[in-house]
């Protein structure tokens, strides 16, 4: 049957992707394509489109050396079907190899077991004879010794030998199964499903014309990921902002211009509306509780114009892509932009993300921040230090988004941690793990129970020393926390009564000391607390 011919009013445009905005949730497309008009032309047909195209998020334009006039676009859904004759005559080819690679070892299989054979029959036949000689002393213990070691030996080497070509053979069945499942998928008729779009066109003469259009597309998002470098030797982590670009469009974006967009296009434009608040008495015949619950935000219909951030974005992207520079040695940062509350970081490479649902990274910026180191210990729990840093986003640095951090203290990875929302001046802490560079030291020096009754309470007294060593080479600052008991009852009292150096103790129990350490410096903190109660009341949760 022979296929009818596209009519001469009708052309199709071969396009490419030159460029796409990827969003949390889904992703712009910007489609490109040269077309030869004669002036009879009125549709303009691209094929084919993803089905996760959004049909009324597509727009037309275009330039070129006629006057073309655009009427409006539509989509037509269509179907193919997958040629599949050189798939199956691969998986066939596969499919033959391996039968011959099984046959192959089946007779090594084979071979092996008619020589065990032959080695067992060897044996039943000499063992009389064998036996006979040995008696009569015809044969010496050493020759008896070595036909034993070589019937063990062989028969050993032929059983292993057949096991690993067994082996082999259960590998190959296993290939075998798969390449089966596979050339019966593919021989299974299917068909693909894809988008025509149709522009309708007025066209004025003959001439040259590039059309562009745009679509926006599900199944994609970006996430934001770190690097945060530092070194115990300077005042400097170099952090490497880095995105996760995820699709399965059914498109790849192979050389695109890739723009990434803290923009929410999917959140709509129109602003959460507060139904009546009512309150009410029960009523006996009735008896419901009602919760009160906000309506949840509206999302849009997709006749709604975007967010006005949205189609800020829409519009950069609409301008003419600059041409790419040369690419040095280096890492290429990303050109930041900002619009209002949106961020859009502009890659300078060309994009190369195929749809197959797996994460690709790449590098939006590296940059250095300067940073001040603290030290934290809690000596009741562990008896090290933590190291903490202090990072300040610079004023004029781009905002780093919530995600994830892989955290690197000299070259070596020590941990994650999550980033929060972090505003361009903004400072922020970074835990960094242990650091055995100070050395804590924590001993319960006294625990005195009163023998005698002081108005009519029995008092426990407890001392702890807490010896803290720097053995840096640079001076430290740590905060210390250590905990009294906090009393539940008010028949229980607890006084903290001295404390070296003096220290007011905090809410819930809590002393906190802050101090200063210059390096291979020895500090000692002492305190002395009380646990009051009445003598006939047992306490729980003293096993200090």
């Amino acid at each position: 049957m022979v296929s009818p011919e596209i009519p001469s009013w009708r052309k199709t445009v071969q396009s490419e992707i030159v460029a796409v905005t990827v969003y949390a949730d889904r992703a712009l497309v910007t489609r490109r394509g040269m077309v030869s008009l004669t002036g009879i032309e009125q549709e303009l047909i691209i094929t084919p489109v993803p089905v996760t195209l959004e049909t009324e998020s597509v727009r037309v334009s275009g330039t070129g050396t006629v006057g073309v006039r655009m009427l409006g676009v539509s989509s037509d859904r269509i179907y193919t079907t997958e040629p599949v004759a050189e798939r199956v005559a691969h998986l066939t080819r596969q499919i033959q190899q391996v039968e011959a690679e099984k046959r192959h070892l089946q007779a090594q299989v084979d071979a092996l077991a008619l020589q065990s054979s032959f080695i067992e029959g060897l044996r039943e036949t000499a063992e009389k004879p064998f036996s006979q000689s040995l008696s009569r002393k015809n044969l010496s213990l050493s020759e008896t010794l070595d036909f034993l070691n070589f019937l063990g030996s062989q028969y050993s080497e032929y059983a292993i030998a057949s096991g690993e070509c067994k082996t082999q053979q259960q590998e190959l069945d296993k290939q075998l199964q798969a390449l089966y499942t596979s050339l019966q998928k593919i021989q299974t008729p299917h068909s693909q499903e894809s988008f025509n779009l149709v522009v309708g066109v007025e066209v004025a003469g003959e001439g040259e014309f590039e059309l562009e259009l745009s679509y926006l597309v599900n199944r994609a998002s970006w996430t934001p990921l770190y690097d945060l470098r530092f070194s115990t030797t300077s005042d400097i982590v170099h952090l490497s902002y880095l995105a996760e670009i995820t699709q399965s469009s059914d498109e790849d974006w192979i050389g695109a211009n890739l723009t990434l967009s803290t923009a929410k296009p999917g959140l709509g434009t129109l602003p959460p509306k507060l139904d009546p608040w009512y309150i009410d008495a029960p009523r006996p015949q009735l008896m419901r509780q009602k919760r009160f619950t906000a309506q949840p935000p509206l999302l849009p219909s997709i006749a709604d114009p975007p967010a006005s951030a949205a189609r800020a974005d829409w519009q950069e992207e609409e301008e003419e892509v600059a041409e790419d520079s040369l690419i040095p040695a280096e890492t290429v940062a990303a050109e930041v932009s900002k619009q209002g509350s949106v961020v859009t970081f502009k890659l300078n490479s060309g994009g190369n993300i195929p749809s197959d649902g797996a994460p690709h990274k790449t590098t939006i910026f590296n940059d250095d921040y300067s940073c001040s180191f603290d030290y934290v210990a809690m000596p009741r729990l562990v008896s090290f230090a933590y190291l903490q840093a202090n990072v300040k986003n610079s004023p004029n640095g781009a905002t780093l988004l919530p995600g994830k951090a892989n955290i690197f203290r000299d070259n070596v990875f020590i941990g994650t941690t999550q980033l929060e929302n972090i505003a361009p001046g903004q400072e922020f802490k970074l835990n960094l793990g242990i650091d055995e560079g100070l050395k804590i030291d924590r001993e319960l020096v006294e625990r005195l129970v009163d023998k005698r009754l002081i108005s009519n309470q029995r008092r426990i007294t407890y001392s702890y020393r807490l010896i803290i060593t720097n053995l840096l080479d640079k001076e430290v600052n740590l905060k210390l926390t250590e905990q009294l008991p906090v009393s539940r009852n008010e028949q229980i009292k607890v006084r903290l009564n001295r404390s070296n150096p003096q220290i007011q103790l905090g809410e819930m129990g809590i002393l906190e000391w802050q101090l200063t350490l210059p390096p291979q410096e020895r500090r000692e903190i002492y305190y002395q607390f009380n646990v009051e109660y009445p003598p006939e009341l047992m306490v729980i949760g003293l096993d200090i």
